[in-house]
């Protein structure tokens, strides 16, 4: 009985000192490192009903990869890829977050901690398009590029001279996963820089390449809450785009 007090007590220490921790950095995800650089979408040939997807281009990114809990360097962690898109509309954004998942029809909806970057990620739950397809999007390794590594420090090693670059893949529903596209590294990011960003996966997304589901709808108001905690600057409020989140369709 002692133990278990004992062990409750210190998981409300540790959870409370997070929370205090949080007023100047993430609650998730607070480890990582941010880049400039580019995403070539070649598609998939067929139309999926996304306009990002489907139309051949090149488009400056934000990228920010981090560890979800923040273990020390080298040990496992669900570990995360945040690319922020810039296009292809002017002055239009694109959120998408990944993070390091199991694969198959089921376990690509079940985050798995994994000791390297060089690892797949997923979006966990589906996306919509316009035409109502459902749509899983991943990120993996380019087996032609440079290793990511096992730490924050590898990966911004790896990203020198254009070193680093991850794939962007999608399935069809339950078909197989197709690539679409490449991401390539720019330069590292300020720490200041990194600090400063604040994805939203619910509102910065086109109205044809949306999020779908309660899971997804929960990140509307949680993102937002944590954001304002920490002092970052939140999405513009956008009540259709949550609305049309939680209604799974």
């Amino acid at each position: 009985m002692r133990l278990a007090r004992a062990l409750v007590t210190a998981g409300v220490i540790a959870a409370g000192v997070r929370v205090v921790r949080s007023r100047t950095r993430r609650f998730l995800h607070p480890d990582g490192r941010s880049f400039t650089g580019e995403l070539e979408i070649w598609g998939l040939g067929t139309p999926t009903g996304a306009a990002l997807l489907d139309r051949p281009g090149r488009h400056p990114v934000t990228l920010r990869i981090s560890k979800g809990a923040g273990t020390p360097p080298g040990y496992p962690d669900v570990l995360g890829v945040a690319l922020r898109i810039h296009g292809p509309v002017a002055g239009h954004r694109t959120d998408l977050l990944f993070s390091t998942a199991g694969r198959g029809r089921w376990l690509r909806h079940v985050p798995v901690p994994r000791p390297s970057f060089d690892s797949r990620y997923g979006t966990i739950l589906p996306y919509r398009t316009g035409t109502g397809a459902k749509l899983h999007l991943s990120i993996q390794p380019d087996l032609d590029g440079r290793a990511l590594g096992r730490t924050l420090e590898s990966v911004t090693a790896a990203a020198v001279d254009d070193g680093a670059r991850l794939m962007l893949a999608a399935a069809d529903g339950d078909g197989p996963t197709r690539l679409v596209g490449r991401v390539r590294f720019g330069r590292a990011l300020p720490a200041t820089t990194d600090a400063a960003l604040a994805f939203d996966p619910v509102r910065n997304v086109p109205a044809d390449l949306h999020p779908t589901g309660f899971i997804h709808g929960s990140r509307a108001f949680a993102y937002r809450i944590g954001q304002r905690w920490r002092g970052a600057r939140p999405a513009a409020p956008d009540p259709a785009a949550v609305a049309r989140t939680n209604a799974h369709r």
